[in-house]
């Protein structure tokens, strides 16, 4: 393997989405459509093979927010419990079951719902009841959908000997598919919020997987470019993401981008340099939180979070929320509406065009928004009192809309089904019916 580490730059304005959406488990039986495999398709994309059942307009009435006509949309059944969507064309990827423990990757245009292309079926390694991870990737102006599995080749159950990652890169355009497999002895953690696929064991160990390419890439741990001068940097260090830059790489006092930048020069206003640690990578956006400096008024009882940069490390926009009681033992996840301009993760909320940040919490901290979906439009969904995002979107709390040009949320039926992304001005609803079928929904916004 080539010993270096990919760097590709993004064109201007483009960014990528890979959301990986929990579905809520509550059934409406509004639907009697069976799944099915469908057609044969090939490796180029060419496949005119139909997906389980999909539907001009919906037969179901989804009970959404007043902002999505549920008389105008399309309805799926028969998909897997994740999609992803490539960003900007706006192209839904997901998963079906095309028997004998074999998988399809199929497509589908947002705006009416119909198929587009369909890749040729094939079998994942390991479980064969575990569906295949699903990602989506935009570097420079090209998009891709990547499948991955984990697995061993060899026939002894009592040795990794043999184990890989088995990755499946599909042009989003037409579904040409190239295969690209990386030896890995542990369970690895496989991500896609950069320009290239990121292999890691979430401490030192990495390889990153250019999707244009193919091309594998790894940077010893000893490589990692640690600042001068900071010495804590040497410690619980791990690599965090890819940037068009390079790798991202965090230690217990601050974040960089080796032979790039390092975060105690890209503090925001009022922070403590040493203090940044990166929570969220997503979309050419790195979210970070960071302790005020001492002496603040609040720096006791609030900490600082930011929107960064990922080719610079430039702090974008800010805001200020208050500490937890009791460190979480995860970070909130950032989410970007579909043209880039607003970032939401947990309870804040930042207009990146406006440099706006919001934190949506009482003055004492309780009570906070979780907010799960942003669209173009500004507006936010998210419930009140939830324990998660993905608690919000099974229903949990009280479901919420937020106008982020005001920052008032205004509350919305207790029964409201949230939507899970918005794109090309279609809301994406998933559920499961009364027989345990997924189904995917969408209305068009009015």
């Amino acid at each position: 393997m080539r010993q270096r580490i990919v760097r590709m730059a993004l064109v201007a304005g483009v960014a990528v989405s890979a959301l990986l959406v929990l579905l809520a488990t509550c059934g409406t039986g509004g639907t009697d459509a069976t799944g099915g495999a469908g057609g044969t398709g090939q490796s180029t994309g060419q496949s005119t093979g139909q997906p389980g059942r999909v539907r001009a307009a919906p037969v179901t009435r989804l009970t959404v927010p007043a902002a999505y006509d549920t008389s105008r949309g399309w309805e799926v059944t028969g998909l897997s419990p994740q999609y992803v969507i490539a960003r900007p064309s706006g192209t839904i990827a997901y998963l079906e079951r095309a028997g004998d423990a074999r998988y399809r990757l199929r497509t589908l245009d947002p705006r009416t719902g119909r198929p587009g292309w369909a890749g040729a079926p094939w079998r994942p390694l390991g479980d064969p009841e575990v569906f295949p991870g699903l990602l989506a990737i935009t570097t420079d102006d090209r998009q891709f959908f990547v499948t991955w599995s984990y697995g061993r080749t060899g026939d002894d159950p009592l040795t990794t000997a043999g184990s890989l990652v088995s990755l499946d890169l599909y042009d989003a355009a037409d579904g040409a598919r190239r295969r690209v497999e990386v030896p890995w002895a542990d369970v690895p953690i496989v991500t896609g919020t950069g320009p290239a696929v990121l292999i890691s064991d979430g401490r030192t160990r990495s390889a990153v997987v250019a999707p244009d390419t193919g091309e594998v890439s790894t940077v010893p741990a000893r490589r990692l470019g640690h600042p001068k001068g900071c010495a804590a940097c040497r410690q619980l260090t791990a690599v965090r993401g890819v940037t068009p830059k390079g790798l991202l790489v965090s230690g217990a006092r601050g974040f960089w981008v080796p032979g790039g930048w390092f975060s105690r020069d890209r503090a925001p206003a009022g922070a403590d340099p040493a203090t940044g640690v990166p929570a969220s990578v997503t979309y050419g956006h790195i979210l970070a939180r960071w302790q005020q400096r001492k002496g603040a008024a609040r720096a006791a009882t609030h900490d600082i979070w930011a929107v960064h940069h990922a080719r610079t490390g430039k702090p974008l926009v800010k805001a200020e929320c208050r500490r937890p009681a009791i460190e979480p033992g995860e970070y909130p996840q950032a989410v970007v509406s579909p043209g880039g301009r607003y970032v939401i993760a947990g309870n804040l909320a930042f207009d990146l065009d406006a440099r706006t940040g919001r934190c949506f919490e009482e003055a004492d901290g309780s009570k906070p928004l979780t907010l799960t979906t942003v669209t173009d439009a500004g507006v936010a969904y998210g419930a009140s009192s939830a324990r998660s995002a993905a608690d919000a979107l099974a229903g949990g709390g009280d479901p919420v809309a937020v106008d982020l040009a005001t920052g008032v949320p205004e509350a919305l039926a207790a029964n409201v089904r949230l939507p899970a992304a918005e794109v090309a001005g279609v809301g994406l609803f998933p559920w499961t019916d009364t027989r345990d079928r997924v189904h995917l929904t969408g209305y068009r916004r009015r």
